[in-house]
């Protein structure tokens, strides 16, 4: 791919933006008919998405990730262009040759790391990352991005503060004993995690939620306990989402597009014991462009959505364009039974 590919600017005005086809570099596809219910709302926007590997029982092995692959291709309409990027569910069983071996083929373009029972069927993942050194050191070897949940799972640890424990404590030394393996810090929710990342060198990254540009935690308690809030990480203070926001809107190759659009129905969501996932798919582009028009920074929109993620991943950009308008539009209230974030909401953007 040419440099040229990245530097080339798409018009942009107060009131339309082109800009090459975006891509999701994080998302939560589910299967079955909740996933036939969904998908459509991502393949329409993004040409490729980073499929999480979290299903029950989990993706871990290139036979579950083909399987997974082909229901997913099967339960797309028709007239979608849309490729899904599989991933590797870490284990402390997981194999090195196994997931080189999947790498080499295309199996996978990344592996996930879970720490065990840090969120929605994390019960499978790594309960101490020492276990699978050897993994880890093999892909960073052959350049395999790992993309990490950053948090720990400790009980004793607040749970607003587990991202901050995971940076001290389990990423930078890992990055420390394997400086070349690429890491994607996905879903980052606080100012010490992106001070962290732009502290870092070239082969850390990280992606940012629409949600998180939105709310702070204040949203999960607005009049009473508002579980279509709860995610996790979960939201965090203000100066955190100002900082995301700062973060997202500076044109920094670091940060870039990744959704963790995560359906729950409204039932598991509803519950004495609530899952945890903020559905955004729906609407996501024209958030993130809600968001970059309120930071006047709708010029920087294209290298967060399209731009920065294809550079770390080394993938060519989309060819294909998009085109969003100044114009009303209202998020459906409910999807399959899913309730959409902001649903109901009017957003000034929408997508031609």
């Amino acid at each position: 791919m040419s440099i040229g590919e990245y530097a080339e600017k798409r018009p942009v005005s107060r009131d339309q933006i082109t800009m090459r086809r975006p891509d999701d570099w994080h998302v939560h596809l589910r299967d079955g008919a909740l996933m036939s219910a969904v998908l459509p709302y991502t393949a329409r926007v993004f040409a490729r998405a980073i499929v999480m590997p979290n299903l029950n029982p989990p993706v871990a092995t290139p036979a579950l990730a083909h399987a997974y692959r082909a229901r997913i291709l099967s339960a797309l309409p028709a007239d979608a262009e849309f490729t899904p990027l599989m991933t590797a569910y870490l284990t402390d069983a997981t194999l090195p040759d196994e997931i080189a071996r999947g790498y080499a083929d295309g199996t996978w373009v990344a592996a996930k790391l879970y720490p065990a029972n840090v969120t929605t069927n994390a019960l499978h993942g790594v309960t101490d990352i020492r276990k699978i050194d050897r993994v880890l050191a093999r892909m960073a070897e052959i350049g395999m991005p790992l993309l990490v949940h950053g948090e720990v799972a400790d009980p004793g640890v607040d749970i607003f503060d587990r991202e901050a424990a995971f940076l001290e404590h389990v990423l930078a030394p890992l990055m420390t004993r394997l400086p070349a393996l690429r890491i994607v810090l996905e879903h980052v929710t606080t100012r010490d995690a992106v001070a962290f990342v732009q502290g870092a060198g070239p082969n850390l990254a990280a992606t940012i939620t629409a949600h998180h540009l939105i709310i702070n935690r204040n949203a999960l308690f607005r009049d009473g306990l508002r579980p279509h809030m709860y995610c996790l990480p979960v939201a965090k203070r203000e100066e955190d989402r100002r900082a995301l926001r700062r973060a997202a809107t500076s044109g920094d190759p670091k940060f870039f597009l990744g959704t963790d659009s995560a359906p729950h129905p409204v039932r598991d969501k509803e519950r004495d014991c609530g899952c945890a996932g903020i559905f955004s798919a729906a609407n996501a582009l024209e958030i993130y462009a809600r968001v970059f028009d309120e930071e006047d920074a709708l010029d920087t929109l294209e290298d967060f959505a399209a731009l920065n993620g294809p550079r770390f991943y080394r993938m060519p950009v989309n060819s294909g364009t998009i085109t969003l308008a100044r114009g009303e539009q209202f998020v459906p209230r409910e999807v399959a039974a899913v309730r959409p974030f902001l649903a109901g909401e009017r957003l000034p953007w929408r997508i031609t």
